[in-house]
């Protein structure tokens, strides 16, 4: 991280604001921010149309060298000025059409989060809103400009938001319990877990500096994102650092068992050639970015394509998904507000991720592949279990393949996973609140697909990547209110939707549609199927 002098900062982002504003009237005249005294420096944003921005700001120590894999560490305190202009590094990460932040320059020394503020230095104490990005756990970054909070915190400038980096792939989520010299990175499993913790209480320190309230922080996240944030309720590193949690279309049952990673280990072995730790630490950045772009077979398999989910290692977090679950039902996270949902055709996001052709040929491989996992995961299956699937497919009389096949994996991958959370997590005591998403992407046949709803909860519209075109502009001011709400008060409810909480007995769900309106128990028939093949752990 580069650092200047406040007015030596300042004129650059001036001169920065100034061309900008050459280019296009519609580009906004950048200015600088009023400094931010934060415990690892004095931060130097900037300010658009009243809301000030604070980026890349390093909430830990570089992960290098002898930090390589480790645990992160708290950043040195400092009284210099720093430049928070423009986002961290992206993590390492292949680059992938969908992901903005995959284009983006890229760097082990990824672990940075931005701010948005309408208030800084200030005394306000606002609630706080701190987002962790998906990406499978492989890729993605805050940099990605649709989580931008500029347009979010314009709208709503009574919260403070926050994005952040973690680390991914082979530097955040890798297992080297069999590797000579493993023994030394105990916690190599589950870094980006432990980054999010680290970036957390960067927030509980410095954030009242930006006018926000560390005792009342909402973290949210999407995809791996929604992953993250429900485990952070099962972390006992976790504890006190946030008040409420968000998440969407991800659960605790995004996570491996340590025989799941193990693969990712063996590979980075055979394509780097390294034999110890010792070698591997040995390796350098780019070195290490070839090696997780390597192809590992005729089909364009990436050493990046086989990265791991956080680790049930019973050291972070339980060993069996029954004894993650178990822990929401003990009161694991209990005094944590939880709103935790999904959306109705999650699966059909894959339909783009096909990136064999054009819509048709992604579709005819989408189908392709539908049929030959399900037959695959069905065949695992015990003969009593595979009658099961066939009762759950039974109920989709009123769809074509490969929509039924497609419900299955919306269910038994997200929805349902997300409903055990829940009813676990009111059973003990905590506070629920549970939606499903069925507003559709205008794109054919992504329907109400996985991160269809992120443009409409960032306000930013513009980005069409998974809505289509003409987003509805009154959706997403309700659903930012409904967001915005729960972080200020734990209660999402709004004007005309009064939001009843979750319980496992009448499993009141806000249905997020063309209207918005609470369901007992949607699709109870289904859910009660797929409970009794969670242990398959099919994701």
């Amino acid at each position: 991280m580069k650092r200047k002098s406040l007015i030596a900062a300042a004129i650059l982002i001036l001169c920065l604001g100034l061309l900008a504003g050459c280019g296009s009237q519609e580009k906004e005249k950048a200015e600088a921010a009023d400094g931010v005294k934060c415990q690892n420096g004095n931060m130097i944003g900037t300010v658009n149309e009243g809301v000030s921005s604070y980026k890349g700001i390093p909430y830990a120590k570089a992960p290098t060298g002898d930090l390589r894999w480790k645990a992160p560490q708290d950043p040195d305190d400092s009284d210099e000025d720093v430049d928070a202009f423009d986002y961290g590094y992206s993590a390492i990460q292949t680059e992938w059409f969908s992901e903005a932040a995959s284009k983006r320059e890229q760097s082990e020394d990824c672990l940075t989060l931005n701010v948005w503020t309408a208030s800084p230095n200030s005394d306000e104490k606002k609630p706080v809103m701190v987002f962790f990005h998906g990406g499978a756990y492989g890729w993605g970054g805050s940099g990605d400009p649709l989580y931008d909070g500029q347009s979010f915190v314009k709208a709503h400038d009574d919260v403070i938001l926050v994005t952040a980096n973690y680390r991914i792939g082979i530097m955040g989520f890798i297992d080297f319990s069999s590797v000579e010299g493993g023994s030394d990175y105990g916690d190599a499993p589950n870094l980006g877990l432990l980054d999010h913790v680290q970036a957390l209480k960067w927030v509980k320190e410095n954030i009242a500096q930006f006018g926000g309230d560390p005792e009342n922080v909402t973290i949210f996240g999407e995809s791996a994102g929604g992953g993250t944030t429900s485990l952070m309720l099962a972390m006992d590193e976790a504890k006190g650092l946030f008040k409420r949690c968000i998440s969407e279309s991800g659960s605790a049952a995004l996570t491996y068992s340590k025989e799941d990673c193990q693969e990712l280990t063996k590979t980075i072995l055979e394509v780097s050639g390294a034999k110890n730790m010792k070698e591997l630490a040995a390796l350098s950045e780019e070195e290490l970015k070839k090696i997780n772009a390597a192809e590992i077979d005729d089909e364009g398999t990436t050493v990046n394509d086989l990265t791991n989910m956080p680790q049930r290692d019973g050291k972070v977090l339980p060993e069996s998904l029954e004894e993650l679950y178990a822990a929401y039902e003990k009161g694991a996270g209990k005094d944590v507000d939880l709103m935790i949902g999904t959306n109705k055709n999650e699966w059909n996001y894959w339909i783009g991720e096909m990136a064999v052709g054009d819509e048709e040929e992604n579709y005819e491989a989408f189908q392709g592949w539908m049929a030959e996992r399900f037959a695959g995961d069905k065949e695992a299956m015990s003969k009593k279990d595979r009658k099961t699937v066939d009762e759950f497919i039974s109920l989709q009389s009123d769809k074509e393949e490969p929509w039924k096949t497609v419900e299955f994996y919306n269910d038994i991958a997200f929805r349902v996973p997300a409903c055990i959370e829940a009813a676990n997590h009111t059973k003990a005591g905590g506070k629920t609140y549970m939606y499903y998403w069925t507003y559709p992407s205008a794109i054919e046949r992504y329907g109400a697909c996985h991160a269809v709803e992120l443009s409409y909860v960032f306000n930013n519209l513009q980005d069409t990547s998974f809505t289509g075109e003409n987003p509805n502009k009154e959706l997403a001011a309700k659903v930012q209110e409904a967001w915005v709400n729960f972080a200020k008060t734990g209660d999402p409810s709004i004007e005309g939707a009064d939001w009843p909480q979750y319980n496992g007995d009448t499993r009141q769900t806000m249905i997020i549609g063309e209207e918005w309106k609470v369901e007992k128990d949607p699709l109870s028939k289904q859910r009660e199927l797929i409970e009794t093949l969670i242990k398959y752990d099919i994701k």
